[in-house]
């Protein structure tokens, strides 16, 4: 069995989208200050945190995309959702900013030998973080779904799909399209995937990705895990 990480750090000052507030991370104590309790003298060191639900590797809650009352938050989504089965389509050829059609979904499904299973989770490789990860174009130049390939995932049955861009479609219109379909089709999407390319070609393996249980959260930090073998 081989653990595949699929997670970017979190770290302060970190790419995220521009609609979200920025990661900031610094020293709360450390080791410099001494606690004393008797005879004992102790230190210890701890960071403070202030971020978005949607920092770092994430998975969007249909509550984020979905104005209908109801619509869940990430605490009411069943775990069951972030363990299942999965596979990686390689779409790393395609252009920046371009819009994945069905026809080049289904081309990339076919090179990949697999097929997609009711509740399976499909991960997207699209380049993304090789060529702009650390760049100001992380944050616009990103290649992503058409609406049409949205629902064409959704018709396939799939829990969710993940991807290592900011959105799952290029920016603007297509990005707010693609979250639309989200929730009219029930499915859910993570973004700031890593490492997808250790996956690319390696048959059917097991995601694993849950969030934290924040109460009525819009989206979750996950540690996103492939288990190969």
């Amino acid at each position: 069995m081989e653990l595949i990480d699929l997670s970017r750090e979190i770290f302060h000052r970190t790419q995220t989208n521009p609609s979200h507030p920025p990661v900031v991370m610094t020293v709360w104590n450390d080791h410099a200050e001494k606690k004393v309790a008797g005879a004992t003298t102790f230190t210890s060191k701890a960071l403070f945190l202030s971020m978005s639900d949607h920092a770092g590797t994430h998975v969007d809650a249909p509550v984020h995309f979905d104005p209908r009352p109801g619509a869940a938050s990430i605490d009411q989504v069943p775990l069951e959702k972030f363990y299942t089965e999965a596979i990686c389509l390689d779409l790393s050829h395609v252009p920046l900013k371009h819009a994945v059609t069905v026809a080049e979904m289904e081309a990339a499904l076919a090179a990949s030998g697999q097929e997609i299973r009711p509740g399976d989770t499909v991960l997207i490789h699209m380049g993304v973080n090789a060529r702009l990860l650390g760049k100001p174009g992380y944050l616009h130049d990103f290649p992503g779904l058409a609406v049409e390939s949205v629902h064409w995932l959704a018709d396939q049955g799939i829990g969710m799909f993940g991807v290592e861009a900011i959105s799952p479609a290029p920016e603007g219109e297509l990005n707010f399209r693609a979250h639309m379909a989200c929730a009219e089709r029930g499915i859910t999407h993570m973004e700031c995937l890593a490492n997808l390319e250790a996956v690319v070609g390696r048959g059917r393996f097991r995601f694993i990705g849950f969030p934290l249980k924040i109460r009525g959260g819009t989206a979750s930090p996950i540690r996103a895990v492939a288990v190969v073998g």
